[in-house]
């Protein structure tokens, strides 16, 4: 249960948003936004807060009852649940949103009072527990694809190292048809998870509007009272570009996702005992075999129906959604902060943000193609090309500043004015740097590298160093910092040297 009585203090006495209060109790923002309306209109109850209430009083007082006790309230107009469960199964596309809003509605304009949308969605929970087995309905056409793992894992030899390999087999099914493909897979990560969902939607030709899946941690982050479960971000962006939802199934309830629980079973009982006594030495071998028998059991009649699960397929294809003409690609993520050269690092390469986000944290978001880069509001501030190489600077001179002197501390005075303290080759060298890219901001890490050398060596070191670069026309970082410590230890200035000793493995001398 949230924490009611900290949810209005932080609201009324500290004026915080519900996304603000969100954040620092760890709460869902719709759940919080939801309570904060309830309780504007809740006539029995303002704030201040009356002494000692607690937040069990307080869910009483606003809601008539306490959530997630399931606990019903006479004075509440009861939702007809088994209508709206009906609907839910027989109306593709329908939401308890929908039917919440007609309800709420409905009541009000009879002057009854209603239960708020949390507390309908907790009721309806309870009623399906409650009903499920005398409540049967019809699978709707095209409106959902159930998926999940088998239970049943496979062997694979690596036919370089010799060592075993797990296989795991991703299930996916179309309800209405019975329509059903299978992929093996190594034990998944979201990359590989975002593949075989791609591939599944292929296979079926179209998008449900529904996705059902397990609580596995590719696919849900938190799920405890399935009204508000968290999804991971990437498949939940994966569902936004096929543009369907996504459905987690209650946890420990398998009746739930019925049909995919069901295609594992004959999958199991069907051919995997096949697979089982063969040998595989690659993934396209297993799923070779795998989709040659998925073939044969998709085309084979049904005992009672007479047809098979592809003729009833080949008229739920009409009805799913168009596939987008890309597939959705799954994308790395990264928090980082915009560097005083305005640019942040993202896999060893580096990006310009506009000069407003200068020391600001940003969101990072890259395929193998692109890389966008977000503000933590959730807008995108730019969009470049992934760098091929180590090392490469991606800069637009838009995102740049005019005058870099008095807008960050890095700037080309700077880091010449410190170079003059340490001399006048270290000062020559930092000039020939800071002239040595398209921009100049995209040498100030650089300078910064070399300056710092002298936190670990002497002045005298790195002014012989710098001296040596511009001897070898070698004014570079990487020069640097490969023969410093050479030139120390020729001065005399090395703290440690290890070397071997004939008479002991290994010693350490000071110098």
């Amino acid at each position: 249960m949230l924490n009611y009585k900290d949810i209005i203090i932080k609201h009324y006495a500290l004026s915080l948003s519900g996304s603000e209060i969100a954040r620092q109790l760890g709460a869902s923002k719709s759940g919080v936004n939801d309570f904060l309306r309830a309780f504007d209109k809740c006539e029995s109850l303002s704030y201040p807060l009356p002494p000692g209430i607690t937040n069990y009083g307080i869910a009483e007082l606003v809601y008539g009852s306490v959530p997630g006790s399931g606990g019903r309230n006479e004075s509440i107009e009861y939702p007809d649940y088994e209508a709206d469960a009906k609907l839910m199964a027989t109306r593709k596309n329908m939401t308890l949103v929908f039917l919440w809003n007609r309800y709420s509605k409905k009541c009000a304009e009879e002057g009854k009072r209603f239960y708020q949308y949390r507390q309908y969605c907790e009721l309806y929970n309870k009623w399906c527990d409650e009903n499920y087995e005398t409540a049967h309905f019809d699978a709707v056409i095209a409106q959902k694809m159930e998926v999940d793992f088998a239970g049943q894992t496979f062997d694979m030899t690596d036919p370089l190292t010799g060592e075993t390999l797990p296989i795991v087999v991703f299930v996916a099914i179309l309800p209405y048809s019975q329509y059903i493909y299978a992929e093996g897979m190594l034990p998944t990560k979201e990359p590989q998870w975002i593949e075989v969902n791609n591939h599944a939607l292929d296979y079926f030709g179209g998008v449900p509007a529904l996705v059902v899946c397990d609580n596995c941690k590719q696919a849900v982050i938190a799920n405890q009272d399935w009204i508000e479960p968290e999804l991971n971000k990437d498949y939940a962006d994966w569902a936004d570009h096929y543009g369907t939802a996504i459905l987690p199934a209650k946890v420990r309830k398998p009746k739930f996702k019925s049909s995919v629980e069901n295609a594992v079973g004959i999958l199991e009982k069907g051919f995997f005992h096949k697979l089982e006594e063969r040998k595989y030495f690659s993934l396209e071998q297993f799923n070779k075999d795998l989709w040659n028998e998925l073939e044969a059991l998709n085309k084979e009649p049904f005992k009672k129906k007479g047809h098979n699960r592809y003729y009833y397929w080949e008229e739920e294809k009409l009805e799913l959604m168009p596939l987008p003409s890309m597939h959705y690609e799954y994308m790395e993520r990264k928090t980082a902060k915009v560097s005083s050269d305005f640019h942040v690092r993202f896999d060893n390469a580096y990006y310009s943000v506009d000069k407003a986000f200068l020391h600001k944290k940003v969101s990072v978001k890259a395929s193998s193609t692109v890389v966008r880069i977000y503000s933590l509001a959730g807008e995108l501030l730019c969009e470049w090309p992934r760098a091929t190489r180590k090392g490469q600077w991606s800069t637009n001179p838009e995102h740049l500043p005019d005058n870099y002197k008095g807008f960050s501390q890095w700037n080309g005075p700077y880091f010449i004015q410190k170079a003059q303290f340490i001399g006048k080759n270290t000062e020559t060298v930092i000039r020939t740097i800071l002239k040595s890219r398209p921009y100049e901001v995209q040498t100030y890490r650089m300078c910064l590298g070399i300056l710092n050398f002298t936190k670990k060596y002497s002045n005298k070191a790195l002014e012989e160093c710098c001296k040596q670069a511009i001897t070898l026309n070698k004014q570079k970082y990487t020069f640097i910092k490969n023969t410093i410590s050479v030139v120390a230890d020729d001065l005399g200035e090395a703290g440690h040297r290890i070397h071997l000793n004939p008479r002991k493995s290994l010693c350490v001398e000071d110098m």
